[in-house]
This record gives structure tokens, sequence and C-alpha cells, in this order.
């Protein structure tokens, strides 16, 4: 059983795992409303280009991390914050390619500031998404994914998105393991488990700046789909 979270203004911090994203990580970073958002992390995921340069001209704190992986980028940025942070102060998780819309970040924390939600997906599915956007591998494995984690898990989800808010507090009771591919399903996952309170809002997307490490190879397909699925079957 979770503490009840402290009655208390909570800040708010932006993680952002970053590869080879120097063409559209400053348009990210600058599109952030930084009124409602603390500090911002671009987890550099061993980046051959100028990622990291673009992003700390953009105002954005970097950390490197060398081992390639979308879960050990964003456990980087979780291992720079967790000693400057409260248990109820909020994480958002969203890509560096351009494809989400950081301008939606009020939307993707409000439920949790109004005590109404632990986790809050961005949901591309119930939202507004430019042609061609998503391939239909994505858009087929997001079905499979949401409907077999209502089915094993009693949860309802319509999307994996990479855009997503979760409490310090809660995050840190998940204990995200997941290093490659399955790091959001596995947040999903575990989160359903363990009776976290769960929402999605609808958020627009983008074709994303540049061509997407997973989308956009057949292997990165068939690796995430496999690991997906294997997540969803493992914490059974």
């Amino acid at each position: 059983m979770l503490e009840e979270l402290p009655k208390r203004k909570m800040d708010v911090y932006v993680i952002i795992p970053a590869y080879n994203e120097e063409q559209s990580i400053a348009k990210v970073i600058n599109a952030i409303p930084k009124e409602f958002v603390k500090t911002i992390v671009v987890a550099n995921n061993n980046s051959k280009d100028n990622t990291k340069i673009q992003a700390e001209m953009a105002g954005a704190v970097v950390v490197d991390e060398p081992r390639p992986g979308y879960g050990y980028a964003c456990l980087k940025g979780m291992d720079f914050l967790k000693h400057n942070i409260n248990p109820e102060d909020i994480i958002v998780f969203l890509d560096g390619d351009f494809s989400d819309y950081p301008e939606e970040i009020p939307d993707i924390i409000n439920p949790i500031i109004q005590d109404k939600a632990d986790l809050v997906i961005g949901s591309r599915a119930l939202g507004v998404k430019e042609k061609n956007s998503m391939t239909i591998p994505q858009e087929f494995g997001n079905w499979l994914a949401t409907k077999l984690i209502r089915l094993f898990y009693g949860v309802k989800f319509t999307d994996l998105g990479p855009f997503r808010a979760i409490t310090w507090l809660h995050l840190q009771h998940i204990n995200m393991q997941d290093k490659t591919y399955g790091w959001t399903v596995e947040m999903q996952i575990k989160a359903a488990k363990q009776g976290l309170r769960c929402m999605e809002v609808p958020v627009k997307y983008r074709k994303r700046i540049g061509v997407s490490k997973v989308s956009g190879t057949v292997k990165g397909v068939i690796l995430a789909g496999y690991k997906i699925i294997w997540k969803i079957f493992k914490n059974l």
C-alpha cells in the first residue's frame, strides 16, 4: 500500500531520451512550457552527432548514457534527478524527435495535480495523428499490446505512447528494469499490477524529424515487437 502524497505544490521534471536527434532536440526543448517545468534533462544515449551540444544550447541539462537503449537513457535521467526530487514531484517522459507536442504537458500532468491519477499516458490513439506519423507495424503493435494488457491485467489502455507523466514516488515503487524497447510497456504493466490509478489523455502526434531507430528498420520493428510481447507475458 503506497503512502498518501503530502498536499503541497508539485514540481515537474522532464526526461528526454535522445539518440542522434541534433535536428529536433532544440525544437522539443523550446516547445516545453517552462512555467510548468523546473528542470529538463536530456539523456544523451551515445549520440554520434551534435545532440548534446544542441540540447545544452537550448537550456537543458545533459547527462550521457553510452550504453545504447531507450530504457538505459531513461534510467540515467532518473539517476541524475534522484537526489534533488521530492516523492510527490512529477516526472514527464517524452521523445526527442519532435513527434510529440511538448505544449501539451499541462494536459498530461493535470490529472496528477488534481489527484485523479498516478500515471497518465498521452494517447495517440485517442488524439489526432498526422498522416503517416505511425507505421502500420506500430499501429498493430499498440493495438495488440494494449489488448493483451487489458486481457491479462484488467486495465484498459489504447497506446504505449512515450509521452507520459508519473509521480516520483510511484515511479520508484514500480522499480523500472527494462533497458531497451520494453520500457513503456513495463511501466504500464507494473502500474496495473500495483493498482495505480492509470489514465489516458488524447495527444496530438506528427511525423518525427529524422529516421526512427525502431520503426525505421525491419530489425527494429521485430525486436521491439518481440520485447513488448515478451514483457507482457513475463510479468504475469
